[in-house]
């Protein structure tokens, strides 16, 4: 929490979306906010992990899905968007009538799994997939082939995404799955990959294969930054296009650190 406060002040802030905690620890998080620094003068949009009874959760957190500035309870906080675990289909589908109106709601999609049956109950319905895409073992990180299909599959249905888990670095490489000074490393993914592939293929600009390829990018020399625009090898995205990607299909992707994926950045001159 106090990361996050201090992060809202910082120069980079316009990258910082919501602060992201489980249903459990609402409360907590309530009862603690006014002894925050600063707190008062900050505007704190959250997005609530449901576990265990969701249905029961949507209604204990409904109250607090209003904008902020509407909050009765706490007029510096609201929850805007839900986050659900691995369910089956026929239980999103059963849920989905049941979501607070004017909030964002993501369903965990597992990757080892056919997406098909889980993307015919989400189109056309406004509620997203989630991703995990790492973890803190090396069995968290899905294949390269699992991740893309799944990618492409979000795609094809046309339903947004976010992601969550792994994505600390923005190029795929080998990193330590815990900020131990003993921890295992493994091969994690970027989330300039896996920004600039949702782009590429919510434009229909690449194959399956070149799909692969995009995520199994290593080098910043694969990408070529512009200031109208982001191209990777002959494949072009102008602003535009990256806008309506990051408001229609790749929502978002979420990390332990802010610092750590900004460090990263000046690291390769994308940030000054």
């Amino acid at each position: 929490m106090v990361n996050y406060a201090q992060d809202q002040m910082a120069p980079y802030a316009w990258m910082l979306d919501r602060f992201v905690l489980p249903a459990s620890r609402l409360d907590e998080f309530e009862a603690l906010l006014p002894t925050l620094e600063d707190s008062k003068a900050s505007q704190w949009s959250l997005s609530v992990i449901l576990s265990g009874d969701v249905e029961s959760e949507i209604e204990r957190v409904r109250a607090r899905c209003v904008p902020v500035a509407d909050s009765l309870n706490n007029p510096n906080i609201a929850v805007t968007a839900l986050e659900f675990p691995s369910l089956a289909p026929t239980q999103i589908e059963r849920i989905l009538p049941h979501l607070p109106t004017g909030v964002d709601s993501f369903f965990e999609i597992p990757l080892s799994e056919n997406p098909e049956p889980y993307l015919a109950v989400l189109q056309h319905t406004g509620a997203a997939a989630k991703v995990r895409t790492g973890g803190i073992t090396a069995e968290a990180f899905p294949n390269v082939s699992q991740l893309c299909e799944c990618i492409l599959a979000f795609a094809e249905a046309k339903v947004p995404f976010k992601a969550t888990a792994g994505l600390h670095h923005p190029l795929r490489d080998q990193h330590r799955l815990t900020y131990e000074p003993d921890s295992s490393s493994t091969m994690m993914y970027g989330f300039l990959n896996v920004a600039v592939l949702a782009a590429l293929v919510y434009w229909q600009k690449l194959t399956p294969q070149e799909g692969l390829e995009v995520l199994e990018e290593s080098s910043i020399e694969g990408f070529q930054f512009k200031v109208d625009g982001i191209s990777w090898r002959d494949r072009d995205l102008n602003i535009s296009q990256i806008a309506e990607t990051r408001q229609r299909f790749f929502r978002s992707f979420g990390s332990c650190s802010f610092q750590e994926p900004i460090d990263d950045l000046k690291h390769l001159k994308l940030l000054t």
